[in-house]
């Protein structure tokens, strides 16, 4: 029996302490869900065959065939009373069973996974006729799949009790082991899973109530070790005293030196947390990824070979790994057992459901999805976030929009929560691409670049990389120094890790910015917005990242003996479930010959080098002055930022646009938060100037103010408000509160034309100088034409007029040429400013010519005004540079025609 419905009014439709028996269902073809009786097969969902990255991709399912298959067998030897089971094991299964032991029972989807364990352990052969658990090389794997938030730990927990006391009442019996080796992917993981040790104040064996008094004195007879993959790298040759002459490490002396505490034991039980790092490498891996993986296997190997490893238990609730080919592909583990995946576990009210922004009253992009789904890939974001750029420089609009969205969001939870009583607040996670990023974000929120002041609180707020960790107060006695500066990073590492936790140094954090992906085993609660500013290349990279807020904060059951809804609101993540799995037997195209593009070393005479320049600076006298008469005109529309932001939760891999809720944007539209605005657009602007501006710091905000007030009251400002919209003004408001960087940004480049004093390069302070000679390798399907002047290979033929550019380039004919370049893939780049948003421009050509002298070039026909800012940067790169004095003379020309580059020599 099924029930398609347009509207679904409950999301939570099984209870979490029995098998799942409906699960809603997307149907392609009616675009609609059914409430389907039973259960949901295990599998995943991969993007359909030539959908790409399609936002509205139904997506196409996957069976986990091995679990489908041993999931009615388990439920069949489970309802016969477990046969064939011993008398440890029946005596663990019935006081698990039994609700009178403990508080809270464990989850139907935690039970499910033990049994599937002892089911493929003391089941006869008989029952398991027909299944084949593919092996991984000479170790025997069996992955039990949870999703984040259904409690891994404690299957952990009951995994050791079931195994350890059987083996510890019968010695003899080599299906068990009470020797057990738990390894984790970082400090964080491991610190976590302390809860595995019996002698550890708050185990999960009395926590939970997991065993009766007899059996808690029999699992102290356990030798239990809890690691980190680290501890498994092999020694290095030439470590320990230098008069000992030390050949490769034996796997006998690894396992001595890695486990000391299992004496000569045999028959070792591994459990891996987090196992998707545990995998084969494939050669385009992620050398940090790579090198993890391999010595987390190939420890375990080692160990196997040295004292035999009776069997591996791998727990994650994203059991991929890559498979190198593309940066999409995954692959799943062949060796799962058991499946409760995210859907299951939102059904069942074990975790919370992703909301995702799917609908905005601006220009959408050609996947007819708002921009807030996927924020990094817009060119305007992907190309400023990827710069060396100071912490003061303003973020792209985009960002600053879905910070102040999201955190307008945030802001009316907070309030939600503070009407409950609740003691800690909700908390916002931000995950940025690089630490320059991560420094720029908490600028923002520290000096009010964002519409929602709440979040700029530095004693709520905790940056956590290893840059923020750097900088950390520490004593100046030198001697002194090292140790205060550890403790510095212990407490603020205990104020990460207790998040949300009453009692604990970061009980009242409320915004978390991380690099890349916070620390995997992070189990905040009270995690409810997230925004992810990276790229994200896989929906494991999705569910990964996005899984740092799902965890639950209340498991009070409601009326009905289910879970209330809880959610989390999703930015910036494109999170559709739909991995891309790589097909290894698809071949490529024919016809399709890619050419590789490379520095020639053969040419090193033809290098041609550069500075890096991050950014142009002016001196500024004391008092400012703009021409009016000159300064652009600046068109904000909800075109670019949305003033309307539509949520909708995510389930079964798609979007439900039939629950869709709005975002109150409302409070960005007070007065007295506009003036708020202003004043710290002032002190940004401030800051981004006052390195070069005469006076004291602060005393030049009146000016600044003065400046935003007049250009946001003035008909330079074209604000595009639909005609006869009724809250006219307070759209207005918003949507200059959401497009202050942009405007922040105009005034700016009008101060800084203004000024009489000769540019000054930045350069960057790790790279200062780059050259074709650094430029990496790479390779093109496009057509190509080697070259004979030029450092680089090829040239790609992207026009007719470049060809015959190159050719030219290539005759010798024009006077005191040495060497020429095609500006693709060298890293040469300059930035200017374009209606308030920073971009890089990237010219045609470098010439080099005999005395240093160096000529970029541009070939143009007709111009717009874009191009005239573009060249205009240009011109201020090349004054700017020449000031230095060290990297020769530059200039900068633009050619209406290929035939004018004779003009270029003189």
């Amino acid at each position: 029996m099924s029930e398609q419905k347009q509207s679904i009014d409950q999301l939570v439709i099984n209870s979490p302490y029995e098998e799942p028996n409906e699960y809603w269902k997307y149907d392609r073809d009616s675009q609609a869900f059914e409430r389907v009786s039973g259960r949901r097969k295990a599998g995943y969902l991969r993007s359909s065959q030539g959908s790409g990255r399609r936002f509205d991709d139904p997506g196409e399912f996957v069976e986990i065939e091995v679990v489908n298959k041993i999931r009615p067998r388990v439920k069949a030897w489970k309802e016969a009373g477990y046969p064939n089971i011993t008398g440890i094991t029946k005596e663990l299964l019935k006081y698990w069973h039994d609700p009178a032991n403990r508080e809270y029972q464990p989850f139907w989807c935690q039970f499910e996974a033990v049994e599937t364990a002892i089911w493929l352990t003391e089941a006869s052969e008989a029952e398991k006729q027909g299944i084949d658990v593919p092996t991984d090389a000479e170790l025997v794997r069996e992955c039990l799949k949870l999703a984040t938030g259904a409690g891994k730990t404690v299957v952990m927990a009951m995994l050791i009790c079931w195994q350890a006391l059987n083996k510890i009442a019968n010695p003899t019996d080599k299906r068990f082991s009470k020797y057990i080796l738990i390894i984790a992917p970082g400090i964080t993981v491991r610190d976590r899973l302390q809860v595995l040790l019996p002698d550890n104040e708050e185990n999960f064996y009395q926590q939970f109530g997991l065993l009766d008094a007899a059996m808690w004195q029999s699992l102290l007879q356990a030798k239990i070790v809890v690691t980190n993959w680290h501890a498994l790298a092999p020694e290095r040759e030439d470590a320990g005293p230098k008069v000992v002459k030390k050949g490769p490490e034996g796997d006998e002396a690894f396992v001595r030196r890695v486990l000391p505490d299992f004496g000569g034991a045999q028959n070792i039980l591994v459990i891996n947390d987090e196992a998707h790092h545990c995998h084969r490498t494939e050669p385009s891996e992620d050398s940090e990824e790579k090198e993890r993986a391999t010595i987390w296997v190939d420890g375990i190997a080692k160990i196997h070979r040295a004292r035999e490893v009776l069997r591996v238990y791998d727990l994650s609730a994203t059991p991929f790994r890559p498979t190198g080919h593309g940066n999409q592909a995954e692959k799943l583990f062949p060796w799962i057992v058991s499946d409760f995946g995210l859907n299951d576990a939102i059904e069942a009210g074990l975790v919370k459901t992703p909301r995702v922004a799917v609908r905005d009253d601006s220009k959408m992009t050609d996947q007819m999805r708002s921009k807030l789904f996927h924020i990094y890939v817009e060119d305007e974001v992907k190309n400023d976030l990827n710069r060396r750029a100071e912490p003061n420089e303003g973020l792209p609009d985009l960002v600053r929009n879905a910070v102040s969205i999201l955190g307008a969001d945030w802001l009316t939870t907070k309030h939600q929560w503070q009407e409950t009583k609740r003691e800690t607040p909700p908390v916002l996670i931000m995950i940025a691409n690089r630490i320059e990023t991560a420094a720029r974000l908490e600028h923002g929120l520290m000096s009010g670049q964002f519409a929602v002041d709440e979040l700029g609180d530095p004693d709520q707020t905790l940056r956590i990389d290893q840059d923020a960790l750097d900088k950390l107060d520490i004593d100046e006695d030198a001697e002194l120094q090292d140790k205060t500066k550890q403790a510095a990073v212990v407490q603020q590492r205990e104020r990460f890790n207790t998040v949300g936790k009453l009692g604990k140094p970061g009980e009242q954090v409320q915004c978390v910015i991380g690099v890349n992906m916070l620390s995997e085993g992070w189990d905040t609660r009270t995690v409810t917005h997230v925004l992810g500013l990276r790229a994200f290349t896989s929906q494991l990279l999705c569910e990964q990242v996005v899984g740092r807020g799902l965890r639950r904060v209340s498991y009070e059951l409601n009326a009905d003996g289910m879970f209330d809804p809880e959610y989390v609101t999703v930015f910036g993540i494109p999170f559709t479930f739909l991995p891309v799995e790589g097909d290894t037997k698809t071949k490529p195209p024919t016809g399709l010959k890619k050419t590789r593009v490379h520095p020639v070393s053969e040419r090193k005479d033809y290098e041609i080098a550069w500075p890096h320049v991050l950014r142009v600076d002016y001196k500024l006298g004391y008092f400012l002055e703009i021409d009016w008469d000159k300064i652009g005109k600046l068109t904000i529309s909800s075109d670019d930022a949305p003033t309307v932001v539509e949520i909708a939760p995510v389930i079964d891999g798609k979007p439900k646009l039939d629950a869709l809720s709005e975002v109150d944007l409302n409070n960005l539209a007070e007065k007295n938060r506009l003036q708020t605005l202003k004043l710290r657009a002032a002190a940004e602007l401030e800051g981004r100037l006052g390195k070069n501006w005469e006076g004291d710091a602060g005393s030049h905000i009146g000016q600044l103010m003065e400046f935003f007030d007049r250009f946001i009251s003035s008909d330079k400002l074209n604000v595009k408000i639909p005609k006869n919209y009724e809250h006219a003004e307070k759209l207005r408001n918003i949507m200059i509160a959401l497009n202050a960087q942009k405007i922040t940004n105009h005034i700016s480049g009008a101060i800084r034309s203004g000024s009489k004093n000769a540019p000054t390069a930045i350069l960057d302070p790790v790279r200062p100088k780059r050259s074709t000679g650094t430029a990496f390798e790479w390779w093109t399907s496009k057509p190509t034409q080697p070259t004979a002047r030029s450092h680089m290979s090829h040239i790609v033929s992207d026009s007719s007029w470049e060809l015959r550019m190159a050719q030219e380039l290539d005759r010798d004919r024009i006077k005191g040429l040495v060497s020429w370049v095609k500006n693709d893939h060298i890293g040469f780049q300059v930035y200017y400013l374009w209606e308030g948003v920073v971009h890089p421009y990237f010219a045609d050509f470098i010439l080099k010519f005999e005395g240093n002298r160096h000529v970029i070039v541009e070939v143009k026909g007709q111009t717009t005004d874009q191009d005239r800012a573009k060249w205009d940067a240009a011109h201020e790169w090349v004054a700017a540079v020449n000031a230095l004095g060290t990297y020769g003379t530059w200039e900068f020309k633009v050619l209406s025609d290929p035939k004018d580059i004779f003009d270029v020599a003189n």
